[in-house]
């Protein structure tokens, strides 16, 4: 930021002050977010309550709408849509009156920049976005109707408002690394670097109209970039093929005067140099950023098939604009004018997608281009936020995961645990630190405390508690106490049979309804106690789901080595042509033989078996018995009710491809990078069709895993130029 505050050129539109009414009942409803994000839900109701205003209305609306979202209670929908609407429709008449009073007073509490009433109309989106995912959270169809209807609506509103406040696009915002192409060192100084300093809004109480003028249009095509020069030739911008699209065209821009240009560059200069002043403006920025960001990530990471159902309502995404634009909003912050310090709470939420969106991709990936630069970027947005609220429930996940993902799981659930420990103020909020700490620890093979803890989220919130349960008793069968092991197996039928969200069972409950038919069928043909159907089981169901959230990758050699002896240990023994310390190795000619009394006496059991011991071999960085095992998974022959081993073990192959070439290549071999990256594009084109057969379950979360490693090969194949 400059050392003193630029003057300001003739023509500009002075800044109203910051404690206009707008400005102050802003800053009233964000010390109830700041309550909200510290886990103190109740302080935040009590500071929402003592106003009545639109953002007041809101905050109370995002309180009934997160204990209900995060502890999946229906019935607390009812109050969240009521206080959704009366901020909607407050927002809609301030918007309205702000734009009548501009006829009559110069100005407004938008600020130079930005026509009056636009924080208005941003927190209209708010509502309107946060009433479509209520709905959607109903019991109904009509819920899912009403969502597309209310999101459809809002991406409208957020793409005027793209077009209004950022004229010339995203040009001159600081923001942390999130291209490719962008260096580590850029990381250094993370989210809390940034600031407003080096806006590039030209002309902006113009720009920021409803409809924009020819004259607003042209200052703004005009006005240089932060990287060149006030002489330089003005730069193209091109117009963007994203949902919210930019502003304005070089084609377009008409001829003005050399006076007429640097009046238009004085300006541009002084709106780009000035910081934010108050929290109006703030929020403007924020959230115009954060609607943009959102709604083109949302879109980016939906499955395939529903991305070609919303296309048809027009909606598209651009994803590394996506990113941007979100940690445009993140490092947004108010400097001076009595502002509240801090950043505005768009910049909170903006971190907390982006800090979801990195862990996702961590997680589920399988393989990162560049896993060091991911991992610190993740990092510097939680410590920006973190700083602030150093007790919420949602960046003490954050934490855990990042150190987690940094294969550091005995510290994950020291941070885990520690979150737990205090005072529990917003239920719904700790719930997601259990739900973290179970897979935690079930990853460390610490199965009665990770039974413990899938038992306990059936206290906390009312997802599929079948599903918990199901876990649970994967966990008790492998600590091998299975009578307790049958005692929750047997509570399966009652918690599947219980009314669901939607009317449908959740994908892992249509899995789980499958599998009990299963057991049940293997345990009638060995002749055992139909009551007892625990007995045949021989792989763990914890670690068969464990696949799905890929919990196995990131665990200890002991851990891996563990699971690999335990599962070797299954008759029929395992046998592959290539070399393992583990595992017997055969020629390729080999026939396993199977007899009725073996351990694993179905092709869905021994494939199972085959790719849970691929993913351990690659997690020790076996590659060669790795790749057989998954090869052995994908092609087993006779599978009748696991079918979805054989896309997920194609999946499996494609990333196993790249962590070999990872460790085995530098990135100056382009030929061979090309060879990998073109092998493994084709094992998940293999694996994408699959996934789109019908009778494959948890098809959508296999779609979603393929996209984000598509991201990922995309990325190193920029990073070696293949």
């Amino acid at each position: 930021m400059a050392s003193s505050t630029p003057s300001p050129p003739s023509g500009t539109a002075t800044t109203p002050s910051s404690t206009s009414p707008t400005a102050a009942a802003l800053a009233s409803a964000n010390a109830g977010f700041d309550h909200l994000f510290a886990n103190q839900i109740g302080p935040a109701r009590t500071a929402f309550e003592a106003d009545s205003t639109p953002f007041h209305l809101l905050g109370l609306g995002v309180c009934a709408f997160l204990e209900a979202a995060l502890g999946m209670e229906s019935g607390l929908m009812g109050e969240a849509a009521r206080l959704l609407t009366l901020s909607e429709a407050g927002a809609r008449k301030a918007a309205a009156d702000a734009k009548r009073a501009t006829s009559k007073v110069t100005g407004g509490d938008g600020g130079g920049r930005f026509a009056a009433g636009l924080e208005w109309e941003i927190l209209n989106a708010d509502a309107v976005v946060l009433l479509g995912l209520t709905h959607a959270l109903s019991e109904s169809y009509m819920g899912y109707f009403q969502c597309m209807y209310a999101l459809n609506a809002a991406h409208g509103k957020f793409t005027k408002l793209w077009k209004a406040v950022f004229p010339r696009g995203l040009e001159g915002y600081a923001t942390p690394a999130v291209s490719r192409s962008a260096s580590v060192e850029r990381l250094a100084g993370g989210v809390q670097g940034l600031s407003v300093d080096s806006l590039s809004v030209a002309s902006s109480r113009n720009a920021s109209s409803a409809t924009l003028s020819t004259s607003a249009s042209t200052s703004s095509s005009l006005a240089p970039s932060p990287a060149s020069s006030s002489s330089s030739p003005a730069p193209s911008i091109s117009v963007s093929k994203s949902i919210f699209g930019r502003w304005g065209n070089a084609s377009s821009v008409s001829v003005l005067s050399k006076a007429d240009k640097e009046r238009a560059d004085a300006r541009d200069k002084y709106e780009r140099e000035r910081a934010p002043e108050g929290p109006v403006e703030e929020m403007i920025v924020a959230g115009t950023a954060f609607g943009f960001g959102l709604f083109n990530l949302v879109f980016s990471l939906l499955p395939k098939k529903v991305q070609s159902l919303v296309g048809l309502l027009g909606f598209k995404h651009d994803r590394a604009l996506a990113l941007r634009a979100l940690a445009v909003s993140a490092g947004v912050t108010t400097e001076g004018g009595g502002a509240r310090a801090g950043t505005d709470v768009h910049g909170v939420f903006a971190g907390l997608v982006l800090m979801t969106f990195h862990g996702v991709v961590l997680l589920l990936a399988g393989y990162q281009a560049d896993e060091a630069r991911t991992l610190k970027m993740y990092r510097a947005i939680v410590d920006s936020i973190e700083a602030r609220y150093p007790t919420g429930a949602l960046w003490i996940l954050n934490r855990a995961k990042i150190l987690r993902m940094s294969n550091d799981a005995a510290g994950a659930i020291a941070v885990l645990q520690r979150g737990l420990e205090g005072p529990q103020t917003f239920v719904q909020a700790d719930t997601l630190l259990v739900f973290e700490l179970a897979w935690t620890l079930l990853s460390q093979r610490r199965h009665q405390e990770a039974a413990d803890a899938f038992v306990r989220l059936t206290e906390l919130n009312s997802w599929s508690h079948a599903t918990y349960y199901f876990i649970a008793a994967g966990c008790y069968v492998s600590l091998g106490n299975r009578t307790k092991a049958q005692e929750l197996l047997d509570a399966l039928p009652d918690l599947l049979s219980r009314k669901k969200m939607g009317g449908k069972d959740l994908p892992t409950e249509v899995l789980i309804r499958k599998k009990l038919e299963f057991y049940k069928e293997k345990q009638k043909r060995r002749g055992g106690d139909p009551a007892r159907f625990v007995e045949c089981i021989s792989i763990s169901p914890a670690d068969e789901l464990a696949i799905f959230w890929n919990t196995h990758q990131r665990v200890d050699a002991d851990v891996a080595e563990a699971h690999i002896v335990e599962l070797a240990a299954l008759t029929p023994h395992v046998a592959i042509a290539v070399p393992s310390p583990f595992l017997p190795a055969v020629d390729e000619k080999h026939v396993v033989t199977t007899q009725p009394t073996q351990d694993l006496d179905t092709p869905d059991e021994r494939a199972l078996r085959a790719l849970l011991l691929g993913i351990m071999h690659r997690t020790l960085r076996l590659y060669a018995p790795s790749r057989a095992l998954l090869e052995a998974a994908h092609g087993t022959q006779g599978i009748k009710v696991s079918t979805w081993i054989t896309g997920v073990a194609l999946f499996e192959l494609a990333v196993t491809d790249l962590k070999e070439a990872q460790a085995a290549l530098a990135d100056a071999d382009r030929a061979g990078w090309e060879r990998v990256l073109a092998g493994a594009d084709a094992k998940l084109d293999g694996a994408l069709g699959m996934a789109a057969k019908s009778d494959i379950d948890l098809s959508s979360r296999l779609d979603s895993r393929i996209a984000l490693l598509r991201d990922e090969i995309a990325a190193k194949r920029a990073m070696v130029g293949a």
